[in-house]
């Protein structure tokens, strides 16, 4: 089981630093919208987008934790992998930053973030068709600029192979929902498994999703070139690793 103690310091740590890097970028304006207005960044930086993304990691991270702690798996595992690409874009937008070079994927990437959903007042009248970036050429820009002394196609496959796992929570394949069924006699548990076995995997789960959560932070605050932030969250990945036993990274300076 693993030592959940620093749950809720590293989502308190990680909230208050949404709040800080916010403060940091130009603050969204009011933008008309049909009778009313909403809120949009207007210039569309790379920071401004970091900081959206790590505001969302927070949410759905505590989402999972909830969903967890009841024993709905089947839905934490639907965010888990929504997570999965949170990090992902964070770690691809800030090492644009780190290795002092925002490029043509990335300017792309930011312009389809930031396009509207629709162009015209309802669904149907809108021509508006966001593109979307393949999530592979994200994959291998971190792997490239991550571990060069690699073979980049190791890392790309390797997130390739935990996305499409995890997709399966998200359109219901039937290896993961059989994950639903179990008990003596065995059946269908419609309101969560807590307390069973297959809870107890989840939980060890979420486990690595608070870690990588927590990295994924750390990335955006070296980004953002905050040293004393980035080695409180290097703190936190220390001390995760130490009351669990693990080992991932060496120590960050």
């Amino acid at each position: 089981m693993p030592d959940e103690t620093l749950y809720d310091p590293a989502l308190q740590t990680m909230t208050r630093t949404v709040h800080l890097l916010a403060s940091r970028v130009p603050a969204p304006r009011k933008v008309s919208h049909k009778d009313s207005f909403v809120f949009r960044h207007i210039e569309r930086s790379i920071h401004q987008a970091i900081v959206q993304k790590l505001a969302r990691i927070v949410s759905t991270l505590a989402a999972a934790h909830l969903l967890m702690t009841h024993g709905f798996v089947q839905e934490q595992a639907a965010l888990q992998r929504i997570l999965d690409e949170l990090h992902e874009d964070v770690r691809f937008l800030s090492l644009a930053i780190i290795n002092g070079e925002v490029t043509p994927l990335h300017r792309d990437y930011l312009a389809s973030f930031f396009e509207e959903e629709f162009d015209e007042d309802t669904a149907l009248e809108s021509t508006q068709k966001r593109p979307m970036i393949p999530r592979r050429k994200i994959q291998a820009y971190i792997a490239r600029s991550e571990s060069p002394e690699f073979d980049p196609s190791t890392g790309t496959e390797l997130a390739r192979t935990v996305t499409k796992m995890y997709s399966g929570f998200v359109h219901a394949a039937s290896p993961q929902i059989m994950d639903m069924y179990l008990g003596n006699p065995p059946h269908f548990h419609l309101n969560g498994v807590l307390g069973t076995e297959r809870h107890d995997e989840y939980r060890e789960d979420l486990w690595n999703y608070f870690y990588r959560s927590v990295l994924a932070f750390g990335f955006a605050t070296k980004a953002f070139g905050d040293q004393q932030i980035f080695n409180e969250f290097t703190n936190f990945l220390n001390e995760f690793e130490r009351l669990n036993g693990k080992t991932y990274i060496p120590n960050a300076g």
